[in-house]
């Protein structure tokens, strides 16, 4: 059990001959991929609306930046963005009308995806 850091040491494991060699990566080298920074399209009537111009909208990760973003669109649709636009979503306090209790309605950070005319990306729920 780690307590405040602490963690209990144990011995190490021992290799068995022509066991096949594990790689150890740590999380913090890996590349962002498009699954990390991209949760899910935003199927909504304005963002309908823009499609048609030629603008998406994801949800997208907290710590996401612009360039992970761009990254991600090309990684996972095989089309440029022309540009990317990150709009901050304010948490909301909600109101339980049954009990009285009050809730927070979490925040988060969504992304409009421009692209060039004639890209387009079909978008389905599972991303």
């Amino acid at each position: 059990m780690a307590l405040f850091g602490k963690t209990k040491k144990t011995a190490p494991a021992v290799k068995k001959p022509g066991a096949p060699i594990e790689k150890e990566v740590a999380v913090s080298a890996m590349p962002a991929g498009s699954a990390h920074v991209l949760i899910h399209p935003r199927i909504t009537e304005k963002a309908t609306m823009h499609g048609a111009m030629g603008v998406y909208t994801f949800d997208v990760a907290e710590s996401a930046n612009k360039h992970q973003i761009a990254q991600a669109i090309r990684e996972l649709y095989k089309v440029t963005p022309r540009m990317v636009r990150i709009v901050r979503i304010p948490s909301k306090i909600k109101l339980n009308s049954r009990t009285g209790k009050r809730g927070v309605k979490r925040g988060g950070k969504k992304a409009y995806i421009y692209l060039k005319k004639g890209d387009s990306i079909t978008m389905n729920q599972t991303v």
